[in-house]
């Protein structure tokens, strides 16, 4: 993927560090050219100086042939300010943003853009969303380690039981929402074409999930 990441504070460079070693070509923007002491000698991405709302900062980062945008400054405002644009003026596909006020969750909430406040896991889970970015979180407990993810099902898995899913310890169905209702799955319960499914799942079985999802379909 291309990763643009706005901040290279502690969560900015350590994510990109973590991508970058797995072969993504990140990106990162900073007002402060300072931070750029955070990333690792002969650090492969590129560092871009300046706000991250500017669009001639975001152009020259690539924001037009971006994957993902990350907005994980030390300011809430300039986060949302950044995310917002990225998603609605570049239409990049997936926009992730950090913030510290838990308060103004519900603003990005009616953006679609997805919030991380926590700083404990902040790095994690921006990973984790990354990677898995086909399945939504949509509630997590702890510091991350147990998420609830929702992902329509794909065609080939229509009239499997949806208990073949469950991985005791790692994945549980919890809840199937069919022709707009919702209905708690039984051990019968079969998928049907156009369902959209809760998972209950830890963290680190969301890959083993996806391959259940993406499992025939050559993806």
């Amino acid at each position: 993927m291309k990763v643009i990441i706005a901040g290279c504070g502690r969560v900015g460079s350590a994510l990109a560090v973590q991508l970058v070693a797995e072969g993504h070509d990140v990106q990162l923007i900073d007002r402060r050219p300072r931070t750029r002491r955070l990333l690792p000698t002969g650090f492969p991405g590129g560092f871009h100086q300046g706000n991250a709302y500017s669009r001639t900062v975001l152009e020259a980062a690539g924001i037009e042939h971006a994957d993902a945008f990350v907005a994980a400054t030390s300011g809430d405002n300039s986060n949302i300010v950044s995310a917002r644009t990225a998603k609605e003026t570049y239409r990049v596909p997936v926009v992730l943003a950090r913030i510290y006020d838990p308060r103004r969750a519900d603003i990005y909430r009616d953006l679609g853009i997805p919030t991380i406040a926590s700083v404990r896991w902040t790095v994690h889970q921006i990973h984790q969303m990354l990677l898995h970015r086909h399945l939504t979180p949509e509630l997590t407990f702890g510091n991350g380690e147990t998420l609830l993810v929702r992902s329509e099902l794909p065609a080939y898995i229509s009239g499997r039981r949806l208990a073949e899913f469950d991985v005791d310890g790692e994945i549980r169905v919890v809840e199937v929402t069919r022709a707009g209702r919702s209905l708690v799955s039984a051990h019968s319960t079969r998928a049907e074409p156009g369902d959209l499914v809760t998972f209950a799942v830890a963290a680190t079985a969301l890959g083993r999930l996806r391959g259940f999802l993406d499992k025939e379909l050559g993806t």
